[in-house]
């Protein structure tokens, strides 16, 4: 087990991320921290793999992503250095990755543990005390967006996150704090997963499918634009206060088509989970709804680009707690200067601004 390990190390480079700074957990460490991923310690469960809470030296609790053995395969050519990236440069509303495993034939991500649940909790399970307004509501939309044109925006070729959903997006109890931000997590394991991945995106659940780009399903090629379509279900999500998908006197009704069907009719109000709202408050709304639509537009170039959503929902209401400050941000980072080719593992880099993984 010790020579296995070892040689998963070195096949990671384990020697070379240690020289550049990141913070390298020891599978062991990570198993006595998980009690051996017990599923009493499991958060989340998916096509993918697993979540695990883990404690390290008491206090430092830790959240953990063990793959499942299906999907362990060689991983993208270019992970180290995005990698690096995202070790180094940090965004208020991005779960903090605190290091990583790399004694597993697929490193395991070592992340920031955000207490008290998911948004998806959040709208469909708790009596939630953070979305009782639509300042709340609003005001994690605009934090998702800023994440998510942060990962497009600060490196090329962009990090596509392509599991955008609610479930992915996490809320810590003190969220009406300005302090305690809106988080969006699972970023970086979607620089681990081999392209020859792709088709598993075909096995998920059809509460995952409802988010996933429509030409990807097609193509198999995540780009950017697959993730404007999946925030722009979010805003659905919210707004309507249900599932994607609901059965009306036995008949399977897409909440999705149906919103933007409202839109477009002018009937918004007819389908969403606000009563006694103003006509200013109603107003904000509507635009917030008809920049969900654009969003889900069937064709990607169709869409707008999350820079253009985060500016224009700026726009929208510019007294909210969505103004960009980053621990650490700065110009674009071209990926190829920052961190030098001859340092990844075997495999070519995309030039493209595209991903084939899901993760």
């Amino acid at each position: 087990m010790r020579r296995v390990r070892n040689i998963n190390f070195r096949r990671n480079r384990g020697e070379i991320l240690e020289q550049q700074g990141v913070q390298i957990f020891p599978k062991t460490k990570l198993g006595k921290a998980t009690n051996n991923y017990d599923d009493s310690n499991k958060l989340k469960d998916d096509d993918f793999g697993s979540v695990h809470r883990g404690n390290i030296k008491g206090d430092d609790v830790v959240v953990v992503r063990k793959p499942k053995d299906a999907h362990k395969s060689q991983k993208k050519g270019d992970f180290q250095r995005k990698l690096k990236f995202l070790m180094k440069r940090s965004h208020k509303n991005v779960v903090k990755l605190k290091g990583i495993c790399l004694e597993t034939r697929i490193p395991l991500p070592v992340y920031e543990y955000i207490p008290n649940g998911t948004l998806f909790q959040h709208i469909h399970q708790d009596e939630s005390t953070i979305l009782k307004s639509w300042e709340d509501h609003f005001r994690i939309v605009a934090e998702a967006t800023l994440a998510l044109n942060y990962m497009h925006s600060s490196i090329k070729p962009p990090i596509v996150h392509g599991k955008i959903k609610s479930v992915n997006m996490l809320v810590d109890q003190n969220y009406l704090d300005e302090k305690y931000p809106a988080k969006v997590s699972d970023v970086g394991t979607s620089v681990l997963i081999s392209p020859k991945h792709r088709h598993i995106v075909a096995t998920q659940k059809q509460d995952s499918l409802d988010y996933i780009d429509p030409e990807y399903l097609i193509t198999g090629m995540l780009t950017t634009q697959s993730d404007v379509y999946s925030l722009g279900v979010v805003p659905v999500e919210l707004l309507v206060g249900n599932e994607l998908f609901v059965t009306e006197s036995g008949e399977s009704i897409n909440t999705i088509y149906r919103f933007i069907s409202s839109v477009k009719n002018n009937t918004l109000s007819d389908v969403i989970n606000f009563e006694g709202s103003g006509e200013d408050e109603m107003e904000r709304i509507r635009m917030v709804a008809e920049i969900a639509v654009k969003c889900l537009d069937q064709s990607g170039a169709n869409r707008p680009a999350m820079s253009d959503v985060a500016r224009q929902l700026a726009d929208i209401n510019p007294s909210s707690a969505i103004e960009e400050n980053n621990e650490e941000t700065g110009d674009v980072v071209d990926a190829e200067q920052l961190f030098p080719l001859e340092t990844t593992i075997t495999g070519e880099a995309s030039p493209h601004m595209t991903s084939r993984c899901l993760f």
